[in-house]
């Protein structure tokens, strides 16, 4: 099965331009297939490999020498000190597009970028599979719920793994091992503890002390592992939007997964019969539609800015961003009929924001596009940042 990524475009747009191209994201997210796909006549190497990793580190010059042009570098930033030799290398030769680095862990990656290679390096960022890929994929069915637990990881459709198999090794196998990388967890059993309890936050205002506090951890603990998290793309954070229509207006961020057949995992969600009737169905639902917002955003090569809203009258708008001049707001519905208290609040955000230029817009688990009054309706299959 071949799918095609909606990145290509932008990366292809790229490569005459800086000398080094860099693509980060979530492990299994294709990253390397998708590489391998664009640029076949480049060699590839991957520092995972200790025989390479050790030539990279003991000896940079001849590793550079040995990979001198027109190559893919997996997972560079676990050889830190090349990234001084590549800035001494594509400064000497002039070339465009001559190294290719991705990676899995953004801090790592980016904290050698910004220290040797600002200005000389383009930086993408490619999640699993959209729903817009899939949908030109023709692999894209109608039943949402199979979504909310199956997820968006190319190998479950690439080699038709069960989700609950899949998901199980995905958290062994990467998770656990790159955040105990990245910050020393010594204590796998409450880190595991803490995921579980994340997953039950997802679409929540975030409360550190309160995880801290139900785990037995001190708060920077359960903040250093939340940043572990995000720097490895488990999760994200929604920031609150300010515009002041009230003083009364929430300024915690909200948390999400990027995909939500892990989060159904860690839910102990299995197979969609099991969600029809569960009362985290909604909370799953928003969850998938921002983060295909969001992977969307990164895909498309875009720097748009999500938040959310809600004021401490319980108002709430689950999505915004702009949208040319005009500030797209967003209610997000997990049913498949709508009714007329599903606008209240786009309605009563427009009457605070009167000098606002606004299209608002609902997506719901139907099928079908309107356009109301109230704002359009938009099926979950279509949406389109």
């Amino acid at each position: 099965m071949k799918i095609d990524r909606n990145l290509s475009s932008a990366l292809i747009k790229i490569f005459d331009k800086y000398p080094i191209i860099a693509l980060t994201g979530p492990r299994q997210s294709g990253k390397t297939t998708l590489l391998k796909s664009l640029l076949v006549d480049y060699e590839y190497v991957s520092l995972e490999n200790p025989d390479n990793r050790n030539f990279a580190d003991n000896d940079p010059n001849g590793f550079l020498l040995r990979y001198s042009s027109k190559v893919i570098i997996d997972e560079a930033q676990r050889v830190p000190q090349l990234f001084s030799y590549l800035q001494t290398k594509v400064d000497e030769s002039g070339e465009m597009g001559q190294y290719v680095l991705s990676g899995s862990q953004n801090f790592h990656l980016m904290q050698e970028i910004t220290q040797s290679l600002a200005g000389r390096v383009a930086l993408f960022k490619l999640f699993p599979f959209d729903l817009q890929e899939m949908k030109n994929g023709s692999i894209l069915n109608e039943d949402f719920l199979h979504y909310l637990t199956q997820g968006f990881y190319p190998a479950i459709y690439d080699r038709g793994i069960e989700a609950y198999t899949y998901y199980k090794n995905y958290v062994q196998t990467y998770i656990q091992r790159d955040v105990s990388e990245l910050i020393g967890i010594k204590n796998q059993h409450t880190f595991k503890r803490y995921l579980a309890l994340l997953a039950t936050r997802a679409g929540h205002l975030i409360n550190l002390n309160d995880i801290a506090s139900e785990i037995g951890v001190s708060q920077p603990t359960a903040k250093s592992w939340l940043s572990a998290l995000e720097d490895s793309y488990i999760v994200f954070t929604l920031q609150p939007y300010y515009e002041n229509f009230s003083k009364r207006i929430v300024k915690t961020p909200k948390l999400y997964f990027y995909d939500t057949g892990l989060l159904a995992h860690l839910l102990k969600i299995n197979n969609p019969e099991n969600l029809v009737l569960h009362p985290l169905k909604g909370n799953l639902f928003e969850n998938m539609i921002i983060a295909e917002y969001v992977k969307q955003n990164h895909h498309t090569d875009q720097s748009i800015d999500f938040w959310f809203w809600r004021d401490s009258n319980g108002n709430e708008i689950d999505l915004l961003f702009n949208k040319g001049d005009k500030l797209c707001i967003t209610e997000i519905k997990s049913t498949m009929t709508i009714k007329p208290d599903h606008f209240k609040g786009l309605n009563s955000f427009e009457k605070n924001a009167k000098n606002k230029k606004l299209i608002k817009q609902l997506v719901y688990a139907g099928y079908e596009n309107q356009i109301r009054n109230s704002g359009n309706v938009i099926s979950w299959q279509d949406i389109i940042v």
